[in-house]
């Protein structure tokens, strides 16, 4: 009885070890189920955020190219009225360039210091606002002058912009995004010449203020900015650098999710609460860092970054290629004007279908980044460069035949201009961004896009002088581009990301 007893006592205890053991393992379990859907939700904030963000840079981008397009068929005949003398216009395009390339820099450090790019761009956008209403005033040649010298100040947030995408995006996917940036850009210029159908109909008074198809622009323009405003309040965030989250995971996680859409269980709770507190809306790293946190620029030495040779080589290539463009876009319509009689209609189109072939560069670009490197495509667009200006001098600088030959020389010419552009470009500010420092990266980028400004400023005023003999004109531009060739071919081997120094862990010091 006894025996009975206790055997029952026993089996019972083995029943209660056993349930508590099975509420132990659905406890053990659902707490890592609810890790994994926290994860799992958290990584598609993080997505989402990031993909907006990416979508309000693309629209101001776009909006930069539609600005372009917009005032510059004006501003010529809007200075006319206004009595300004005929340097003006060089004045007026070139001081948009110089107020940008000045200002970049310092947009630069600022988001370099905070982290942050939101404010920086809600901020710089007032410029442009401001200098478009004083662009739709118009009372005097210097008020017009002054207006483009305070929208330049806007476009400075540029290097802060790409400092963002290069702390918010994998090496190996960044030539594929800046790619998609400069094509929102080249859009905004295709598509910008169609909004001068229904401005150049304006023609009535707002106030003290006559509008009408050159002062329309500037208010256009002030409207669209204004809106941009809001959509960069509702829809942009400053999502956390990379090198704030851990080993990459959250952004590694978002590009595979397709493959992998949930977390292996072994590594769901590893870093759980830190990836929660990051990416949420009230994450740390968004916020300034606080005086306790290092300063990017604390060993900053701007000729230890920018005196290296592969450096050197990359801002190079960035002045060489924009002055070569800015200059042969100068020398283009009086050509097309001398050889071929092409109007205000006739440049146009042109400019229409320049427009869409550079986009589908830009496209064909982020398509091979896939699979080539960066040295690469940099190698290829400057050939295709070389290979162009080469063909313009043979066929161009002296064209001879009959209307049809030479236009078709002249479209080969183009055509061939054109096709490398993107592949230059997207090249260089994605390999700029590899081989410079992460954390000063606003900086640099401001740095280096005040090279492309200083270029687009010296490019037209170098061929504007030189319209009338382009043996010169061209022949100078392929030296520049021979020599940036020469210095790729020497600096091959360095224009690669360098390679990440691994540091000892603790483990390993204390073993």
């Amino acid at each position: 009885m006894f025996q009975s007893r206790g055997t029952f006592e026993g089996r019972s205890r083995d029943r209660n070890i056993f349930r508590t053991e099975k509420e132990q393992i659905w406890s053990a379990a659902r707490e890592e189920s609810w890790k994994t859907l926290v994860q799992q939700v958290v990584r598609m904030d993080y997505r989402r955020r990031r993909e907006l963000s990416f979508l309000t840079i693309g629209l101001l981008f776009f909006m930069s190219g539609v600005e372009y397009a917009v005032i510059l068929p004006t501003i010529w005949k809007y200075l006319q009225i206004l009595d300004a003398p005929a340097y003006f216009l060089g004045l007026g395009l070139s001081a948009f360039s110089f107020t940008g390339l000045l200002s970049g820099p310092l947009f630069g450090r600022w988001s370099d210091k905070t982290r942050t790019t939101k404010t920086i761009i809600l901020f710089s956008n007032v410029f442009e606002i401001v200098g478009n209403f004083m662009y739709f005033m118009g009372y005097s040649k210097w008020l017009l002058l002054s207006s483009r010298l305070v929208a330049g100040i806007g476009a400075g947030a540029g290097s802060s912009i790409f400092g963002f995408l290069t702390r918010t995006t994998l090496p190996d996917e960044r030539a594929q995004i800046f790619a998609a940036v400069m094509a929102c850009r080249q859009a905004g210029l295709l598509i910008g010449p169609a909004f001068n159908i229904f401005l150049r109909l304006c023609d009535f008074s707002l106030g003290p203020f006559i509008v009408n198809k050159y002062t329309s622009p500037g208010l256009f323009m002030c409207g669209m900015w204004l809106l941009l405003q809001c959509v960069v309040v509702l829809l942009y965030h400053d999502i956390p650098p990379l090198d704030t989250l851990p080993e990459h995971m959250a952004l590694q996680q978002v590009r595979d999710q397709e493959e992998d859409p949930l977390i292996d269980p072994e590594d769901g709770g590893v870093h759980s609460e830190q990836i929660e507190t990051r990416l949420s809306g009230d994450t740390e790293p968004t916020r300034p860092p606080s005086p306790e946190q290092d300063d990017p620029f604390e060993n900053f030495s701007a000729s230890r970054e920018f005196l290296r040779e592969e450096v050197v080589v990359l801002l190079t290539a960035q002045f060489i290629t924009l002055f070569n463009q800015t200059a042969l876009e100068t020398m283009v319509t009086p050509l097309t004007q001398r050889y071929f009689g092409f109007g205000e209609l006739g440049n146009s189109v042109m400019y229409s279908l320049c427009g869409v072939e550079v986009i589908v560069g830009f496209f064909l670009v982020r398509w091979l980044s896939r699979v080539l490197e960066d040295r690469a495509v940099l190698a290829v667009g400057l050939l295709i460069c070389c290979g162009a200006c080469v063909w313009c001098i043979i066929f161009l600088a002296s064209p001879q035949g009959g209307f049809a030959v030479e236009l078709t020389e002249f479209i080969i010419g183009v055509f061939l201009q054109l096709l490398g552009l993107p592949f230059v470009a997207v090249s260089q500010v994605s390999l700029f961004s590899k081989v410079t420092a992460e954390k000063t990266q606003g900086f640099s980028q401001g740095v280096r896009r005040s090279v492309g400004g200083l270029a687009t400023i010296l490019g037209p005023l170098w061929a504007g002088g030189l319209t009338g003999n382009l043996y010169v004109m061209l022949g100078m531009m392929l030296l520049l581009l021979i020599l940036i060739m020469i210095m790729m071919v020497l600096s091959y081997e360095k224009l690669v990301k360098p390679p990440v120094v691994q540091h000892a862990d603790s483990s390993d010091s204390g073993g």
